[in-house]
């Protein structure tokens, strides 16, 4: 059997495994030692798969995957989240679906110290959740904003979306972290749109809340507000100033976080050691998956199936932008079955080369991917995020949540179709780096 073949064959069985909701790491690692090993034989798939897991793990700029996961628990365990959705809401509560505009502004905020989308979406369902309930906010469209709002932790920098696309692709972390903050900021104000545009159809669904003096607002504002100000200048103003690499940048977020709580004395050392126990357990989730992937991978390039795909996709008599929706379709599709981070992880060999040869930047594709993952993770049956939240609010149906994504699905086509367009949005930033 051509090589070719095998290759199509084995993601056929990829496809048909996931849908029956075999683990996606275990999928990728056995999937990719069998198809070594019918090519090249056993040993040598023994031997690759080996050198391949030990080379991931022991990949220098994979170091800033525990690092920046440590400052999103650092940040929820300290109670920054808290403060800033305390900000958020006495700036903005009073207006009609103010509390779901002051949960996006807060997930906005978080993702500067949070590089995951569903412990964005964790946070703030406990925060927001409950407040919303009090207010009698419409519960499919309080949920549905959290699951939402929660995209925004891995386009904001730090995202250890950003960070495993890098790794993958030879693309610069720091620019990737700078290319995320205009499509982040973009993405927010189209989900505060999204939300003014349901509460105008249906004012029921979100009365306003109550008002606060400007000096409350303020001394919110910067109770909640400096913190993630500081860690954000600290990061992100170094990179842009060529003072670390986006590697080393973890190790500085990680101390400016540790230094902003315990100045403030909000973190206890239960919480500090639980931060420490959850950050190991999602950094080896993450480092496995990409392991498993890094072999599933070594299996593709044998096959030769990214490069017959890219010549294929380049030599299609259709413009570049057409064939970048038909990427995102893809993915959007691919999204309802299958695991956002497993979804990246899997499409990058096949879509990243093809992106290349059609003359896309790489920050820019980046930048999509992540979109197409945030529609991956509302979309049922999987959607990730909308689980999420159904696991800290039990009374809403996952139906109902699903039911209230589809305003912010629209927001995040309307942000691919910017980008489409204006591709400055996630490219004007990285050009400025020293």
């Amino acid at each position: 059997m051509e090589r070719e073949s095998i290759g199509i064959l084995f993601l056929f069985a990829m496809i048909v495994l996931l849908l029956i909701r075999m683990p996606v790491a275990f999928v990728m690692l056995v999937l990719g030692m069998a198809g070594i090993a019918w090519i090249k034989g056993t040993s040598a798939a023994l031997g690759i798969a080996a050198s391949t897991m030990y080379a991931t793990f022991a990949n220098y700029a994979l170091v800033v995957v525990p690092l920046f996961t440590w400052m999103g628990y650092i940040g929820f365990h300290s109670g920054i989240s808290g403060h800033l959705y305390d900000a958020a809401y006495k700036l903005v509560g009073r207006l009609k679906g103010g509390l779901c505009m002051a949960t996006t502004i807060a997930c906005a905020a978080f993702g500067a110290i949070c590089g995951s989308t569903t412990a964005t979406s964790a946070t703030f369902a406990a925060l927001a959740l409950p407040e919303m309930k009090k207010r009698g906010y419409n519960r499919s469209l309080a949920t549905a904003n959290v699951a939402a709002s929660g995209i925004l932790g891995v386009l904001i920098p730090p995202s250890v979306i950003f960070i495993v696309y890098a790794s993958i692709t030879a693309e610069s972390v720091a620019q990737l972290f700078i290319a995320g903050i205009f499509p982040g900021l973009l993405l927010m104000v189209l989900y505060m749109g999204a939300t003014w545009v349901v509460v105008a159809l249906d004012p029921k669904k979100a009365p306003p809340g109550p008002s606060f003096p400007w000096k409350e607002r303020m001394i919110a504002l910067a109770k909640g507000g400096i913190e993630v100000i500081i860690i954000f200048a600290a990061v992100i103003g170094g990179l842009m100033a060529g003072l670390f690499t986006g590697t080393e940048a973890g190790s500085v977020g990680c101390f400016a976080t540790l230094v902003v709580v315990l100045a403030r004395r909000s973190l206890t050392w239960k919480g500090f050691v639980t931060s420490l126990k959850d950050t190991v357990r999602t950094s080896t989730m993450v480092m496995f998956l990409v392991g498993a992937a890094a072999i599933f991978g070594e299996f593709l390039g044998l096959t030769r199936l990214p490069m017959l795909v890219a010549d294929w996709v380049v030599a299609l008599p259709l413009p570049p932008w057409v064939i970048a929706v038909a990427i995102l379709l893809i993915l959007m599709a691919m999204g309802c079955f299958v695991d956002a981070l497993a979804m990246i992880l899997l499409t990058i060999p096949i879509f990243y080369p093809a992106a290349m040869k059609l003359g896309f930047d790489g920050n820019w594709f980046g930048v999509i991917m992540t979109l197409a993952l945030g529609m991956g993770v509302l979309t049922p049956p999987v959607g990730a995020n909308v689980y999420v939240v159904y696991a800290v609010d039990r009374e809403t149906p996952v139906m109902e949540i699903f039911k209230g994504v589809w305003p912010y699905l629209i927001s995040l086509w309307i942000a691919c179709l910017i980008l489409l367009a204006f591709p400055q949005v996630a490219t004007y930033l990285p050009s400025l780096i020293k």
